[in-house]
């Protein structure tokens, strides 16, 4: 994948994320929250991934 494809994806993980995170807290479910936040972490991750892949190519 490209540097553009992580970052994207990394969007959507983080938007997708904090809208689960937010409808946890809202109906008390903790487990929705935490997939919530895992997911925005993994957004956080990929979106990492992209910079690196950016400054380093797409080599890697």
């Amino acid at each position: 994948m490209g540097e553009m494809t992580d970052k994207a994806k990394a969007a959507g993980n983080k938007t997708a994320g904090a809208v689960k995170d937010a409808v946890g807290k809202m109906t008390d479910n903790p487990d929705l929250q935490a997939e919530g936040k895992a997911q925005k972490a993994n957004g956080a991750a990929q979106d990492v991934a992209g910079t690196v892949k950016g400054k380093l190519g797409d080599d890697i």
